[in-house]
């Protein structure tokens, strides 16, 4: 007997409430969409269904001709033709199983492949406003769960309802034309197993999803722990023996919940079992009597008794199948609504690059600004919310105008919440404006395709982000062409080059999770000579040495000089050689440019800037920061600019050039580092 108690028992698992979800206009067409390149393979595979249980139902109907026109007609040469057509579609059967197996994983496979790769597509064009409302774990169950999810939909849910629903109509025709008063004697068994199970549904389901809770928690949590930056809070201030207990608790109810499900796993399978063969012994014990009488010839005893073991489980799983074709639709309904998110920055159509080579300036024009609300860029679903926020956020800038002329260095300064980061965020393009418009060498951000924009401009932030990889993946990250000369000229730029030579495995040594295993300075050098291996026109620093040491800090700015040099950069100050070395400073307050002018006009004013001198960068100026000096290292001043024309700002930590490396140029079509 074909008895399927986990198939029936997975089915009755799955949460009921979800066949009450309605599901968006549009939602079934959609999948047939996503279905259609597979269309050929699903309708082979459809045939091979139809014919895998016409196959399973003709069998029955031989062994009832075997015995009655056969064995009890002592007709050997029927018997052993006969024979032989069973074992003929045995190998048949089992040939359209291997078939069907093909099929199913190919066309499963495929929606896997084109759902998870249009997904994974969609989420990274984002902006980043998106990132940092969604939970991680969230948006990776959608491109893991979700998406398995809707695969099942062909090859799990839908195929076994069809199978299911051709097996029974097939099954029940056959028994109809056999005998119908045994038939309904047999399909009035079938609530004694329905009924307990409908019964057991609801705690089955429960126990599920807090089996699904639990488990996402644990992961959560090792997710967090396991992370370097997680293991180390975890070592300066966990309780490793109170979140082991608490771990423990978890782990051990999800033990006891999968005990509970095996053995729920087994009454349904010994229940099923109980009422196919009580069947059984019903239709011998009827059947036999007929049989005996002779109203009932015993091949078609025998044959009513063969088709009883393909009845029940295919009946008990139709008996729910509106939860399971819900369940599965529903998981394409999770896929499409990231799908539906619109992301909020995206190339118009008629976008257009921007030239390469000449000299680019930066410039704000009455911009305001606000960031986004979260139903502007994302899903509560992926916060795990009920709903939304739909409150507009404040207005964070205000009618900041400012020019970055080619070549020239702009610092801003303001106290923390001011806006720095924020104006920052917007010469990339990482927001769009509100009001007024950015502009990248004269035309305006959102008029140029996101990828000559991220050619142009270059960014180091505070933290540095290195991938899990090599050093050698991490540099060609920012321009994948690049050769190996390129790289280490990059390194040597940023002072990070010996540093490299010196590990075990040059540019192909792992970095480790976000680069832990570096070093602040090490990895801030890193990514600065990432920068100077992409060559931008535009650079844009956000306190790139706000947290490191001094001695790491020395060594950053030494880097910083290279490639800061004869570059348009737009730089957030953190050190007061990085002010006195601008050739204009922008003292931003409440979102406002409050002051401009360079270092002695704005002590001169007595002003924002004058105040914030005195607070934050005169002790400084006493410690010994030279802003008219050179570190250790550096060859003096920069000879020529990138573009040709000689820097106006006085030699420093961040106009001095080190060595030949400052003054390098990448042509277009080069490999050379600037």
């Amino acid at each position: 007997m074909r008895n399927d108690g986990w198939s029936t028992m997975s089915s009755y698992r799955r949460d009921r409430s979800v066949a009450k979800q309605k599901l968006r206009p549009g939602t079934i067409p959609r999948i047939l969409r996503f279905a259609r390149p597979h269309r050929r393979s699903l309708a082979v595979f459809i045939a091979i269904i139809t014919v895998d249980a016409a196959v399973g139902a003709v069998n029955p109907l031989i062994f009832k001709a075997i015995i009655d026109d056969g064995i009890l007609q002592h007709r050997t040469g029927l018997i052993t033709v006969l024979a032989g057509v069973v074992a003929a579609l045995a190998i048949f059967d089992a040939l359209l199983s291997l078939a069907q197996r093909w099929y199913s994983t190919r066309i499963g496979e495929g929606l896997i492949y084109d759902m998870r790769t249009a997904v994974f597509d969609h989420v990274q064009r984002q902006p980043i406003a998106f990132f940092v409302r969604t939970q991680t774990g969230a948006l990776i169950s959608r491109l893991n769960n979700d998406v398995l999810g809707a695969q099942s939909a062909f090859t799990g849910t839908l195929s076994s309802a069809f199978a299911n629903l051709l097996t029974v109509t097939f099954v029940l025709a056959a028994m109809f034309s056999l005998s119908w008063q045994i038939t309904l004697v047999a399909l009035v068994l079938l609530p004694m197993f329905i009924v307990p199970a409908r019964l057991l549904a609801p705690r089955l389901a429960a126990l599920t999803r807090e089996s699904y809770g639990l488990n996402a928690a644990m992961n959560t949590t090792m997710t967090e722990r396991f992370n370097v930056a997680g293991a180390l809070l975890a070592k300066l201030y966990g309780r490793p023996d109170a979140e082991a207990t608490e771990f423990s608790s978890r782990a051990a109810r999800v033990r006891d919940i999968g005990v509970t499900q095996a053995m729920y796993g087994r009454i349904f399978f010994v229940s099923l079992s109980l009422v196919a063969s009580l069947a059984t012994a019903i239709t011998y014990g009827i059947g036999g009597r007929l049989a005996a009488e002779g109203a009932l010839q015993v091949g078609t005893v025998v044959a009513l008794t063969a088709y009883l073991g393909r009845l029940y489980s295919p009946l008990t799983q139709l008996s729910n199948v509106n939860v399971d074709v819900m369940t599965a639709l529903v998981s394409f309904e999770r896929v499409f609504e990231v799908l539906d998110l619109t992301p909020a920055i995206a190339d118009r159509p008629d976008a257009v690059d921007l030239p390469v080579g000449a000299p680019v300036s930066v410039e704000f024009d009455h911009v305001d600004f606000r960031y986004p609300a979260a139903d502007e860029v994302s899903l509560a679903s992926l916060e795990s919310v009920a709903v939304l926020d739909t409150r507009i956020p404040a207005p964070v800038l205000h009618d900041v105008s400012f020019t970055v002329a080619p070549g020239e260095l702009v610092a801003l300064v303001g106290p923390s919440g001011a806006g720095k980061t924020t104006i920052s965020t917007l010469v990339p393009r990482i927001y769009d404006v509100t009001g007024g418009a950015v502009r990248v060498g004269g035309r305006d951000v959102r008029e140029l395709t996101a990828a000559s924009l991220r050619d142009v401009v270059g960014v180091v932030t505070q933290d540095a982000h290195l991938f899990h990889d090599s050093v050698r993946a991490n540099l060609v990250f920012a321009r994948p062409e690049a050769d190996e000369e390129a790289m280490w000229a990059a390194l040597d730029a940023a002072h990070v080059g010996d540093l490299v030579r010196s590990l075990p495995d040059g540019l192909d040594t792992v970095v480790g999770d976000r680069g832990h295993r570096l070093s602040g300075g090490e990895k801030q050098r890193l990514a600065i000579a990432r920068l100077l291996l992409k060559a931008p026109a535009v650079v844009v620093l956000d306190e790139a040495t706000a947290h490191l040491d001094s001695e790491s800090e020395h060594s950053v700015q030494q880097a910083l000089a290279t490639a800061l040099a004869g570059r348009t950069s737009l730089v957030i100050a953190h050190r007061l050689s990085t002010v006195r070395d601008a050739d204009r400073i922008l003292a931003i307050a409440d979102g406002r440019v409050a002051e401009s002018g360079t270092h002695e006009e704005l002590l001169a004013r007595g002003g924002l800037y004058a105040d914030l001198y005195r607070t934050q960068f005169a002790t400084q100026e006493s410690a010994g920061d030279d802003p008219g000096g050179d570190y250790e290292g550096s060859a003096g001043p920069v000879p020529g600019s990138a573009d040709g024309e000689s820097s106006s700002r006085r030699p420093g930590p961040l106009a001095g050039a080190l060595g030949a490396g400052a003054a390098l140029a990448r042509p277009s079509g080069s490999s050379a580092v600037r």
